[in-house]
């Protein structure tokens, strides 16, 4: 089969297509032919070496067809997306034509949309949802501040939040993306200075939840923007991963503030959050309707994919993008 291997940790250009052995899907597993694969900043960090030593063969999603399962829980043919289990990091992963997951990540998907669409979703929806309706528990008519949220996964939690009937507060660090997230649904934009508890004490309703997907170096911030006895719920590094120094919950976590973080990249799948736990079929419909509007914004050939991973580190994409194979 072809695939797309890290011939060694760095720049985009290390992503190399060559040809690797078929997998063979062992006991709990499913074989998938890949169909197209969404692109993630987890893969661009998995390239670098920023997160140590992982998989050669990169990719934590994809949608597919199934090839084989041992179980019989799907036939051949079927169509399925599958989400992490390892993929990209402990085992290889979606880029490749042909990929082995466990069968608790792969969910039969009935929706008519194009690979790439179907590919587009799983891993920002799921981790949104979970971050949203699990960490912070959210409820119709609260207010929750969403912090990176031109982000792929920002808008799924945008689309999310706002479809569950909650007040968002949306940021940005650029004012030309604040229409695209009115756009969304959302009730205020700020400008992320990086300061925001000043600028939410401005916004006449309290703010109940927070999902920040910027991460620790805004932590301290985005633990003062939330009301007393409000929740927080960190997902993402696009600040960096630098930890937070010296920090001190006597001094930086607000009493009765609750802080939480959700890693789909560990989790997702496992008994604890079950794949079926995301109502993906729901979400399909509404992404097939255009209440979401969350198909990709740009779709990549399987040999274009070093373009790919440049535009994803540029930022300037605004959504989320696909690769399609064969």
């Amino acid at each position: 089969m072809k695939a797309i291997v890290i011939s060694t940790y760095g720049a985009p250009e290390v992503l190399r297509v060559t040809d690797l052995p078929d997998p063979v899907p062992g006991q709990g597993e499913v074989l998938i032919r890949v169909r197209a694969f969404g692109l993630n900043h987890a893969e661009a960090y998995m390239r670098a070496g920023a997160w140590g030593d992982v998989a050669a063969v990169p990719g934590i999603e994809c949608a597919g067809q199934v090839e084989a399962d041992p179980s019989g829980r799907f036939a051949p043919g079927d169509r399925v997306v599958a989400i992490l289990g390892g993929m990209g990091r402990t085992r290889n992963g979606s880029y490749a034509e042909l990929v082995t997951v466990p069968a608790a990540n792969v969910a039969a998907v009935n929706s008519s949309l194009a690979w790439a669409e179907l590919a587009a979703v799983p891993e920002v929806y799921a981790t949104a949802w979970y971050g949203l309706f699990d960490n912070l528990d959210l409820r119709p008519g609260q207010r929750v501040l969403v912090r990176g949220a031109t982000s792929s996964l920002g808008q799924a939690a945008v689309n999310l939040a706002v479809d569950h009937g909650a007040r968002v507060l949306a940021t940005t660090r650029n004012s030309a993306h604040a229409p695209l997230l009115r756009e969304l649904g959302a009730e205020d934009v700020l400008i992320d200075d990086g300061h925001l508890a000043a600028q939410v004490d401005k916004v006449t309703t309290p703010v109940d939840a927070a999902f920040d997907l910027v991460g620790n170096n805004v932590l301290r911030d985005t633990l003062a923007t939330v009301r007393p006895r409000g929740r927080v719920c960190q997902a993402g590094f696009l600040g960096g991963f630098e930890p937070v120094r010296d920090f001190d919950p006597l001094t930086d976590l607000p009493t009765g503030v609750q802080l939480s973080f959700f890693g789909s990249a560990f989790v997702l799948g496992s008994p604890e959050f079950p794949l079926a736990g995301v109502p993906l079929e729901a979400i399909y419909a509404k992404v097939a309707a255009g209440t979401f509007p969350a198909k990709p914004v740009r779709v990549f050939r399987f040999d274009e994919i070093v373009e790919a991973h440049r535009v994803m580190e540029a930022g300037d994409a605004l959504g989320k993008m696909a690769v399609t194979v064969g």
